[in-house]
């Protein structure tokens, strides 16, 4: 996760009246807004381990990617089951039970023997995250009801998610490169245990005195149709995009969110109000939230691989070396608030979106030319416009729904940003690899010497970032070609990724921009008729 939005609405639930212990309100914050910062920091740091992982199991590019998506799909997929489950079990309950999880999780993707063992923990990890994170901010909701203490209390909370986001690639660097990628989920679990003593001293249990039906049926075929689909797009490489396999996971996405929508339509209380998605104005704030996420937030996962791949980088290095576009996520608020004034809120969520385009533009231009400066003015841009949307993308989507129906707005929300990740990661991951193989087949002599020193995993462990494995067996002077071939091949598939992430990003602007005028004459026509 890149970083979670900011002053997200909940609705305030009554508390256990049994429970009478005071309440420190700060001690409380703190230990939610550290809980939630805990997620990022474990989500971000990752990405700067995954050549590490590769090269540790000689992991293929799918594998790598599935180190990410395993534990997206899975927080997705359960970030709307746990809100509704944390109002019916209490919500400290819920956040124990989700450190609990954490833990055991963070210990297995520690001590895992394999990459397919790291990633089916890492899709446990998916759902303690999304336990925590629902439950640690319904009890922010919940501690500060109104008024200055409640937007104090979430600009604290915006702050630690900021740092957090900013900080992480270095953290993730330092502790790859000095004590080895493992250690990146093993130190989360004195973390834990602290946390878990602070919500055991801190936190009042409170629940929804009045919860809704859970909706399993909704739950079991979103998560489903999202990890088919993903799925799906992660095997390209390896199938081909007209392969039977491909085209049999994608349908069954397809009929499985058909499934979902259907079972949403015939509920009562269903996770999602597909009424909401009549509103253009609704629409256009999802779409924002989908594109700020597919098109920047997404670059926590590649621009480390591209850093250590393209430029040869260490871990540390590739850290510090993405700290221009976490500094300019921070400072990119600010610029929207002064923007919010002259702009329309839908032309502000266009601007943010316009100023990404620009800034994967920029970066793809200057991908393949070896200049670190060049790509950090590319990435200053791209954050500038990620820190416009963050916060922006949230309050555009609270403000088309009343008050009653914010919780449900803020898993939409949610769970759209997580979806548009894991999405990307898969469409960019397939057309990074396609480009690298075929640049690299293309500018490569194919000399019978070097035809047959590549072997068939040559290509995904170049992609996953182990060139010591992939080149190990080369000769020396053949290995030095291969590697400055694969270098500018990466670079070049890196490019193209960006290329489609710009073309979608000024896509998704033009979108919102029609449906902000739609939604405008719509709501002049209603005041028209009433009055």
């Amino acid at each position: 996760m890149s970083s979670t939005s900011p002053r997200p609405a909940l609705p305030v639930q009554s508390s256990d009246s049994k429970d009478s212990k005071p309440v420190n309100p700060a001690f409380v914050l703190a230990t939610a807004s550290a809980t939630c910062a805990l997620i990022v920091l474990d989500t971000n740091v990752v990405a700067v381990s995954l050549p590490s992982i590769a090269r540790s199991f000689h992991a293929s590019f799918a594998d790598v990617e599935w180190v990410v998506s395993a534990y997206m799909v899975a927080f997705a997929s359960c970030l709307l089951p746990a809100g509704a489950l944390a109002d019916r079990v209490g919500r400290k309950r819920m956040l124990l039970l989700g450190l609990a999880l954490f833990f055991l999780a963070s210990l297995g993707c520690g001590a895992a023997p394999s990459a397919a063992m790291l990633n089916v923990a890492r899709a446990v990890k998916g759902v303690g995250a999304a336990m925590l994170l629902t439950a640690a901010l319904a009890v922010i909701a919940n501690t500060f009801h109104e008024g200055p203490a409640r937007v104090r209390a979430w600009a604290v909370w915006g702050t630690c998610m900021g740092l957090a986001t900013t900080v992480a690639p270095l953290v993730g660097g330092v502790i790859t490169q000095w004590l080895g990628w493992r250690w990146i989920f093993l130190l989360n679990l004195p973390v834990c245990a602290v946390l878990a003593w602070c919500a055991l001293r801190s936190i009042r249990e409170s629940r929804n005195p009045e919860p809704g039906p859970l909706d399993a049926a909704g739950s079991i075929l979103f998560g489903l149709a999202l990890a088919l689909g993903i799925w799906a797009l992660i095997e390209v490489p390896a199938d081909g995009l007209a392969s039977w396999t491909t085209g049999a996971r994608l349908v069954a996405c397809v009929l499985l969110f058909g499934a979902f929508v259907q079972v949403q339509r015939s509920r009562a209380h269903a996770m999602v109000d597909l009424a909401l998605f009549r509103q253009p104005r609704f629409v256009a704030a999802v779409l924002a939230m989908f594109g700020y996420a597919a098109c920047a937030q997404v670059m926590m996962t590649f621009l480390p691989l591209y850093l250590q791949n393209a430029f040869g980088l260490s871990a540390v290095r590739a850290g510090v070396g993405m700290l221009p576009f976490a500094l300019a996520m921070v400072l990119g608020p600010y610029i929207g608030a002064a923007l919010a004034k002259r702009l329309s809120g839908m032309a502000l969520l266009s601007s943010g979106l316009l100023l990404i385009a620009a800034g994967n533009l920029l970066t793809a231009l200057v991908a393949g030319d070896a200049r670190y400066e060049l790509v950090a003015l590319g990435m200053v841009v791209t954050g500038l416009g990620a820190g416009i949307m963050n916060g922006d993308t949230q309050k555009a989507i609270m403000a088309c729904v009343p008050p009653d129906r914010t919780g449900m707005a803020s898993g939409i929300s949610t769970t759209t940003r997580f979806t548009a990740i894991v999405t990307s990661v898969g469409v960019l991951g397939a057309v990074l690899a396609a480009r690298t193989h075929a640049v690299f087949v293309a500018g490569t002599p194919m000399t019978p010497d070097i035809s047959a020193a590549l072997d068939a995993g040559f290509m995904s462990r170049l992609l996953a970032g182990d060139m010591a494995q992939a080149t190990a067996h080369l000769p020396p002077a053949l290995r030095a070609t291969v590697v400055s071939a694969a270098h500018a091949s990466f670079a070049s598939g890196f490019a193209a990724a960006l290329y489609l992430a710009a073309a979608a990003a000024a896509s998704i602007a033009a979108g919102i921009w029609l449906l902000g005028r739609r939604g405008e004459t719509a709501r002049v026509r209603g005041i028209a008729a009433n009055g």
